[in-house]
This record gives structure tokens, sequence and C-alpha cells, in this order.
């Protein structure tokens, strides 16, 4: 009977920004609790998945020692790490050395407690959401706090005293600010289809797609955003990869070129430790800003939503973590299957490719909103529209003609160049010095050694 119950139950209202605030103090505590254990976990195991996963694509076992199927590495590895000896490098600024792994995973875990895990539920008697708090800004505070995180890598490489580690923490404050852009770009369409910068209104307006009115045509909009925005959604999950200096754009530490970068004198003990949870915890937070913004958040998916009972209660918890534990794979997958890629190749990307095509995507997504406005001038509209489009055009046009005009003068360069050096003398001309030696005139080898003796 009470599972008939619970198949019968209506929806509760959804949480929004005016549910927070509200909950006893004891309630808070464990939320946060349960925040702080749930991203250690994850770290930890999340640690030994990505070993698994891409010990498997490459015909490997990995991790199969220590419990069963390895389950226990992850766990001794972080014990062996609180109980290493810690040290300081001679040069250091000890302070700033000390504080730098704290400022990179403080961040980091903060920026979870807006992420929302469920409904409203009965939590020891108590009606709460599954989510710490809310703000009506609350994805501009998830992006504060990466740039925040970013201060902890530019001290770590600074206070080091290395130039492998400065270069690395100079590395990373570039990339981080050029693909800061382009994320925050990513999310306006978002925002414009939602109408709210809070995260669990975000998911709320992800209930259902609704209906859209055109030529006398009620059309059925998709209700998960990642449908609608499949370009903000490429976009974004581009820039995570940049944001989490997670391969191929993990050029400030490239230990080909950097031996470790920024983490280059953090050689072991708990230092070292805090600053892989905070990357790790890092990759947790904008897979879950993915989920929320473009995957329904913790909403049931097709065909488990058709159940009436999926998105009520404790369930939505195993929706996040299932679409969870997708999108880490993801990191994992492209991380064995990418190269990293050249620091120049980065920067260009990010500044010419990723932020022209949010801006130009948020035009077209602003004006087919303002098509579905109730007594909207169309006229205006299309204008509008026929402008941004010439727009991208010309854009397009001259930076093909720019590019086009440098290759040819390159080329020109090039062929001038081959035409010095076959004006030049065989051996006369940089970077081959003359030679005088015996088989140069002729000589063979017999007649040098009969010479010689």
């Amino acid at each position: 009977m009470n599972a008939i119950r619970v198949l019968a139950a209506p929806e509760p209202a959804l949480p929004n920004v005016q549910s927070f605030g509200h909950d006893p103090l004891w309630i808070t505590i464990i939320k946060a609790v349960a925040i702080f254990v749930f991203l250690l976990l994850s770290v930890m195991y999340g640690v030994w998945m990505e070993r698994k996963l891409i010990s498997r694509m490459q015909h490997r076992y990995g991790p199969n020692r220590a419990g069963k199927f390895g389950l226990l590495q992850s766990i001794a590895d972080a014990l062996k790490m609180g109980f290493k000896e810690d040290l300081y490098p001679s040069k250091v600024d000890r302070f700033l050395y000390a504080i730098a792994p704290v400022i990179l995973v403080v961040p980091a875990f903060m920026a979870f407690s807006v992420i929302p895990f469920g409904p409203t539920v009965s939590m020891f008697g108590e009606q709460t959401p599954l989510q710490l708090t809310d703000l009506p800004i609350a994805v501009l505070f998830v992006l504060a706090m990466a740039s925040i995180g970013v201060y902890g890598i530019v001290l770590a490489g600074w206070s080091s005293r290395s130039p492998y580690a400065v270069l690395g923490g100079l590395r990373s404050s570039a990339q981080v600010v050029s693909y800061e852009i382009a994320m925050g770009l990513s999310f306006v369409g978002v925002f414009l289809f939602a109408g709210t910068l809070s995260t669990s209104e975000i998911v709320a307006k992800q209930a259902s797609g609704g209906t859209w009115e055109v030529l006398g045509l009620s059309i059925p909009m998709p209700s998960w955003y990642v449908v609608m925005l499949i370009p903000s959604f490429l976009i974004y999950a581009i820039t995570m990869l940049g944001e989490t200096n997670r391969v191929p754009f993990d050029l400030p530490e490239g230990e080909g070129e950097l031996v470790g970068g920024y983490q280059t004198e953090y050689s072991s003990s708990l230092k070292f430790a805090l600053i892989q949870m905070g990357e790790y915890v890092n990759v947790f937070v904008v897979s879950a800003v993915s989920i929320t913004l473009f995957f329904g958040g913790w909403r049931a998916p097709w065909p488990i939503s058709l159940w009436e009972g999926a998105n009520v209660g404790y369930w939505p918890l195993l929706w996040f973590f299932i679409k969870l534990v997708l999108v880490f794979g993801g990191f994992i997958w492209v991380r064995a299957s990418m190269p990293r890629i050249r620091y120049d190749q980065l920067m260009a990307f990010g500044w010419k490719v990723l932020i022209p095509l949010n801006l130009a995507w948020i035009m077209l997504v602003a004006t087919v909103r303002a098509f579905r406005i109730e007594g909207a001038d169309r006229t205006a509209l299309f204008t509008i529209a026929a402008l941004v489009v010439v727009g991208c055009l010309v854009l397009f046009f001259r930076f093909d003609t720019v590019l086009q005009r440098r290759r040819e003068t390159r080329a020109e360069e090039l062929k001038q160049e081959f035409e010095l050096l076959e004006e030049q003398p065989a051996a006369g001309g940089h970077p081959v010095p003359p030679l005088d030696l015996p088989h140069y005139h002729g000589a063979d080898r017999k007649e040098i050694s009969s010479g010689i003796h």
C-alpha cells in the first residue's frame, strides 16, 4: 500500500530562492557535512575510476592489488599523503607556499553549496530542499569561486621561487581568464530561456518544455536546455576542460616543458594532496553545473520520468549521481583520446573562436526569445536578425581575407629564403662550416690510411 501511495503522490512544490534560509542550524550543518563527505569520496573514487578506465582503454588492468578491484587504492594513497614528511624547499615564501593549496581547494568546495541535488524532502521531520543554499545570482557565484581558485595556482607558482612553477602559474592565470569569459557567455542562452540565475529555479524551468506558437502552429519544445541550446552546451563542454586544466588544455602543468608546472615544488605530503583534491573537486563542480544548466539537474531522464514517483523524495539523488558519473566519464574519455595542444593554439582558440561564436549565438538566441514575446515588433526583430547575419558574414570574410593574406605573405617569405639558400655556396654558408678533409678532394679511405702509414 505504501508503494502504491508513493506512485500516486503528486510532485511536491519545487524549491526556489525563497525556500532557503529557513532551515534550523543543525539541518544546515548536516547538509554541509554531507556535501563535504560526498566530495571527499568522489575525489577518492574518481581517481580510482579514472585510473581503471584509462588502463582498460590502453589494454592494462590498472589498480588491482589494494582491495577488491583495487577499490582501496585511493584510500591507501590518501593515507600515504597524510603521513608523509612535510618539506619546505629552502628559498620558498613559507606562508604563501603553505596557504596556496588551501586557497585552491576551499573555493571549489564552496561552489558546490549552490548545486541542487533534489526537491524538498522530509529530513528528520523537517521539510528542507536537497541543496545547501541558493542565491538569485547562484551561477555567478560559481564563476566567482572558480576565479578565486586560480589565485591558489598563481600563488603556488610564485611562492615556489622556481622558473618552472612561475611559468605554470602565469599560464594558468591567462588560460582561466580566457576560457572563463567563454564559459560565462555560454550561460547567457540558459539565462535568456530560464529568466533567472538561480540554480534551483533553472532546474524547475526544465520540468516541462512548453510550446512555441509560430505561424498558427504549436511546436512542442524539449525540456532539457541541452537540446534547445546545443551550441551553448558544446562551447561550455570545451571551456570545462580549459577551466579545470584537463587534457588537452593541461598546459599549466605540462611535464614535457615545465616539469610539473605550478606544483613542481609540491612533491609530496598533504599540500600536494590538497592541490590534487582541488583539481578533482573543480572537475565535479563544472560537471554538476553542466547537469544543472543543461541536463535537467536532478530530474529523472525519459523514460524514467514517466514514473510519477521518479522526482519525489530521495530518488533524484540517484539520477543526479548517475549523470555526474557519466559527465566525469567524458573527462576521462577525452584525456585518454586527445593529445595536448600548443599554448598558442590554446589561447587563439579561446579568443578567436569560442568568444566570437558565443556572441553570435547569444544574438541569435535573444532574437528567437524576442519572437516569443507577445506584441513584439516583428519588423524590428527581422531587421536586427538580418543585421546580425550580415555582421557575422562580414566578420567571417574579413578574418578569412586577413588569414589568406598572411598565408600568402608567409609563402613568399619562404620562397625568398629558399632562393637565398640556393645562391649560397655548398659549404660556405651557415650553419655548415668549411670542411677540408681529404675525402672531400676525391681521396678514398685506402689512400688516406696509406698516407698515414
